[in-house]
Formats: C-alpha cells, sequence, structure tokens
C-alpha cells in the first residue's frame, strides 16, 4: 500500500459551522442617495478536524436560517456518524436527508480539503486537474447606461480580464452588446439572459440578432427547467447555447444532453452539490462534446478556492469566473487572496488542500455564531 493512501481515513472528529458577515466591498444604493442594500453578506464557513488535528475548510452562501438549521442539526451529525474513506463517499452521510445542495457542497468541500491536506496533496491534483493557471473572467450586470457599461468594461478591461460576460434582458441586449464591441472589437464577450426570456416572437428577434456577433456563448436565455425551448433555439443558432440554472443534478445534466438543449455548461460548486457531483458532471459534459466553464456563486475565498481548483480539470476549456476589479469584499477570509493578475488565476500547487491559508483571525472578527460538534 502507498504511502499516500491509509487503508481507512481518520474519522471526522469535529464539525465547526461558523455563521459570518463579510463586508461588501461596493453595496448599490437601490433609491437616488439612500443606501437600503445590506453592506454584508452572511455565509456559513464550515470547518471538518480529524483526531490528529488536521483540518479542511467549506463554504455555504446565502446563510439563511434554513441552511443554519439543517447543517447543525441534520447535516454535521449525520457527517459524523458516517465512516468513509474517500471523499466521494461523504454524500452517503445525507443520502436519507431531503436534498440542499449548497449545503451538501459547503461539507462536501471541507472534506475534500482535509483529504487532501491529510496526503499532502494540492486540491486540484486529488480532483484530476492538470492545468497550472487558468484564464479568469467577469460578469457585468445591467447599468445606468449603454455609455457607463462601456465604462465599466474599460475598468474590467484595464485590469487584465480577458473575457467579459453581460447581463442581459429583454430591451438591454443588441443595443449593449453592439455598443461595447464597438469599443472593444477583439474582446471575448458572452451573455447571461438569466432566465428573462421566452419564445415570444419579440424576445425571440432579439436572441437571434445576437447571434451576428460572434459571442463565445448566450446562457440561460429561458428558465431553467423549459430545456425543451433551449433545443428549439439551439438548432436556429451558430452561437453555443450555455445551460446554468437548470442544471443543478447529473439527471437534469444527462436530459439536457439527450435533448440537444445546450453545448455549454457553466458549472457551479454549490448549485450541484459539492466537487464530487460537480466533477461527475464535468466529465459527462465533456464526453457528451460540451464545453465547460466555471461559475460562481458569490463566495469568499474558501469557496472561490475550490472553484479554481475545479476549473483545473482538463475539460474545463472556457474563462472561468473569478470577482471584478476591486474584488467583492473588502475583507476576505484566505491568504493569499484568490484573485485574477492579467486575467490570470494561478492554481495553488505548493500547498496541500484548497492552497490558501484561513485568516482565523479575521473569521472570528466577523463571525455572528458559532457551532461546534463532536463526534460521539
Amino acid at each position: 500500500m502507498s504511502r499516500t493512501e491509509p487503508a481507512t481515513l481518520p474519522r471526522v472528529a469535529a464539525v465547526d459551522a461558523t455563521r459570518v458577515r463579510l463586508p461588501l466591498a461596493h453595496p448599490k444604493p437601490r433609491n437616488r442617495g439612500i443606501d437600503e442594500r445590506p453592506r454584508f453578506a452572511e455565509h456559513i464557513l464550515v470547518r471538518v478536524a480529524d483526531d490528529a488535528g488536521t483540518t479542511g475548510w467549506g463554504e455555504i452562501t446565502a446563510a439563511d436560517p434554513g441552511r443554519w438549521r439543517a447543517l447543525v442539526e441534520d447535516f454535521a451529525p449525520a457527517l459524523l456518524r458516517h465512516a468513509w474513506q474517500r471523499p466521494t463517499d461523504v454524500a452517503g452521510a445525507w443520502a436519507d436527508l431531503p436534498s440542499l445542495p449548497a449545503v451538501e457542497s459547503g461539507l462536501d468541500i471541507a472534506c475534500w480539503d482535509l483529504w487532501s491536506r491529510q496526503r499532502a496533496t494540492p486540491l486540484s491534483h486529488a480532483l484530476g486537474g492538470t492545468r497550472t493557471a487558468i484564464t479568469a473572467g467577469v460578469t457585468l450586470g445591467r447599468q445606468p447606461t449603454s455609455e457607463s457599461l462601456v465604462h465599466e468594461v474599460n475598468r474590467q478591461v484595464g485590469s487584465g480580464f480577458r473575457r467579459i460576460r453581460l447581463e442581459i434582458e429583454p430591451g438591454w441586449d443588441v443595443d449593449v452588446v453592439r455598443a461595447v464591441q464597438e469599443a472593444y472589437p477583439f474582446l471575448v464577450l458572452q451573455v447571461d439572459a438569466r432566465g428573462r426570456y421566452t419564445e415570444d416572437p419579440a424576445h425571440l428577434e432579439a436572441l437571434r440578432a445576437l447571434d451576428d456577433y460572434g459571442l463565445l456563448a448566450i446562457e440561460q436565455p429561458f428558465a431553467g427547467g423549459d430545456l425543451a425551448a433551449h433545443a428549439r433555439l439551439r438548432r436556429e443558432l451558430r452561437t453555443p447555447l450555455a445551460l446554468d440554472a437548470g442544471i443543478d443534478s447529473l439527471e437534469t445534466l444527462d436530459e439536457a444532453i439527450q435533448m440537444e438543449a445546450g453545448s455549454v455548461l457553466n458549472l457551479r460548486v454549490a448549485r450541484m452539490g459539492g466537487l464530487t457531483p460537480a466533477r461527475r458532471a464535468h466529465d459527462r459534459a465533456v464526453d457528451a462534446g460540451w464545453q465547460v466553464w466555471c461559475g460562481s456563486d458569490l463566495e469568499s475565498g474558501i469557496g472561490r478556492a475550490a472553484t479554481v481548483a475545479l476549473a483545473s480539470l482538463p475539460g474545463v476549456s472556457l474563462p472561468s469566473e473569478m470577482p471584478g476589479a476591486g474584488g467583492r469584499f473588502t475583507r476576505d477570509v484566505v491568504s493569499p487572496p484568490v484573485r485574477a493578475h492579467d486575467g490570470i488565476t494561478p492554481i495553488p500547487l505548493t500547498q496541500p488542500g484548497l492552497g490558501h491559508t484561513v485568516d482565523e483571525k479575521a473569521v472570528r472578527a466577523m463571525a455572528v455564531e458559532t457551532v461546534t460538534l463532536n463526534a460521539p
């Protein structure tokens, strides 16, 4: 037996769950001069530890009371009772619980991090990654005017981003794509409709018009569950059609592949329920001839580091999502920060696990509530 593969994995002896408030870098006002939006994003950080004191970290975004309660009352206790040898076995702990992909993802990432650290292996290598760096992209939401959008594109291009993804909606689509392309004719562009279109003739006309702009992809024009509408549109377009919101399991991915509803997958760890199912989704999409890129659920550095490790897989051929210029939070929880430099994000290969050190002092400073659960 090899030195790095012990016969059994030391048990998960403890799970720490911490609700933290991460200070937002750019809270935007809803009304003129009145900032009504929260200045913090509340996430849950989870840390698992074995009997030897080795730890692994994961993250759950959007820490609503239901996710917190399910984590501390159901999912974490189930993990503490569960025997597993590899992270791919972890999901068996909550096989009998109602599915909560974001909660499952946080614990799954933590167990992958723990398992990799026990073996002194970078997480990217543990997952089967082959890259040393990934090309980064950034997403821009709707701006007050097309001129202000072009100004924001200029800021992101100046920071080195090589792919810009524009959020579109009916009435904010063809003209703004044209404006950005006229200003940056050689910029790689893709658009994300976030399910805001229907098969109304005017909507279809706009989507067809976008086909003339050489976009990297048109993402999620219709509601996530409407694979039939996506399949019909895909047959009309030359531009690749990307799917996101409707792909939340291997079963829905298999259905989309069978229906030929797209040819690009926005692979998001939290939506799939963790690194284990996300890696399987990557394999199935690539085997079907789809292109893959890794999206974001607005994670802090812990979740982002897991996404970077996933993006090191050989089939992730398109630029993956990173925070834009200025970052999302004024204070993060890992060192060094997980960021793009000149449009490139390196894969950390000199440290085991996630490859970044969790700033536990920062975690304590931003903590709202902490619960520690110990194995029997």
